[in-house]
């Protein structure tokens, strides 16, 4: 059957149809990143659909083209999310997918494809595989999922109780208080930050889907993060805290109550997003029960040509680092959304 593979330029209800039927398929396979991503950061999003003769769709690829004066030009699927990637029914499709990706690395005349691939390894691909997402299954009720937690997490649960911690869920009218924290975070790290745009328009695309989670010590908000869930996976991929209350433990009492929205939603996975394996946020994530589960970044790239380097080893992002950690906060939330636009 000819399958032809074509360039989706609105939104198209049949996408997102088949991203939800697809046992692979991710939130983040999702058309409207496709929106969020052009009005968050100016890039252009290339959504590649594949169909057959009948017109349905039988495989997707959304592809962002990110320009940047530190790493070049190139295409990711997804930027500024953990997975992305190739979704197909079968082999076939995914070639066709793949040949359309490497005609538009050389019309598009960019240096290389980057493919954020989750549990899953496409053959004859350079690869990199330095990053997990930490997955936790979900137990039936409350009262089972407190019972297998660390005791060292319930502890830290109780204590965040008992140092009148509150917690409050919302959406966007806890926006501005989220991105002040996740802002102090980012600077903290070494970081530089999105902008609130960026959150609003996930938000604003995705409403139904999306919630923010907020701790706060006498009205003041000390740790939050965003929540999506799509089918039976919740996820938190953005979450903060500020490092002088972090001895009330903040960031337990956000992510049990994070948990325990998942459970009310019957949800089955909780995703606490990515991690490097034996760094600090691995190992918060491994106390309260979560496995490792690996992350495939794919490349099409010339043969005989080095990988990129987009990560926090790279020399370019070593000194970004130590010199954004001195920046006043105000410098910080002003140049930052300036930069990292470019950095997927």
């Amino acid at each position: 059957m000819p399958i032809s593979v074509d360039l989706i330029t609105n939104s198209d209800s049949a996408w997102d149809a088949y991203v939800l039927g697809h046992d692979e398929g991710t939130c983040y396979h999702q058309y409207g990143w496709k929106e969020v991503i052009e009005k968050s950061f100016g890039h252009e999003a290339y959504f590649l659909a594949a169909r057959g003769d009948s017109g349905k769709v039988c495989g997707v690829l959304p592809l962002v083209k990110m320009q940047s004066a530190l790493f070049g030009r190139y295409l990711v699927s997804v930027p500024f999310c953990n997975y992305g990637g190739v979704l197909c029914d079968d082999t076939t499709v995914e070639r066709l997918l793949i040949n359309r990706a490497k005609a538009m690395r050389e019309e598009l005349e960019v240096t290389h494809v980057e493919l954020r691939h989750l549990d899953k390894c496409l053959k004859g691909m350079a690869t990199r595989s330095h990053k997990v997402t930490m997955i936790l299954t979900l137990q039936e009720n409350e009262a089972a999922q407190w019972k297998i937690l660390d005791t060292k997490v319930r502890n830290q649960i109780r204590k965040a109780e008992k140092s009148r911690l509150k917690v409050i869920t919302g959406h966007v009218e806890l926006l501005d208080p989220f991105y002040r924290v996740f802002c102090r975070n980012m600077r903290d790290l070494g970081t530089p930050v999105y902008g609130k745009e960026f959150f609003r328009n996930i938000m604003e695309t995705f409403p139904r889907t999306t919630k923010i989670v907020s701790v706060l010590l006498d009205g003041t908000t000390v740790a939050s993060g965003i929540m999506m869930w799509f089918r039976d996976t919740v996820e938190v991929p953005w979450a903060s805290s500020i490092k002088e209350y972090r001895n009330l433990c903040p960031n337990n009492l956000l992510y049990w109550e994070a948990i325990r929205c998942a459970l009310k939603m019957r949800a089955r996975r909780f995703d606490f997003g990515r991690s490097t394996p034996g760094e600090g946020t691995y190992r918060f994530k491994k106390q309260w029960g979560a496995e490792a589960v690996p992350l495939y970044w794919q490349y099409l790239i010339e043969e005989g040509t080095r990988l990129p380097q987009l990560n926090p080893s790279n020399p370019k992002y070593r000194t970004m680092i130590k010199v954004w950690q001195r920046l006043p906060l105000a410098v910080a939330n002003y140049v930052g959304p300036k930069i990292v636009r470019g950095i997927p």
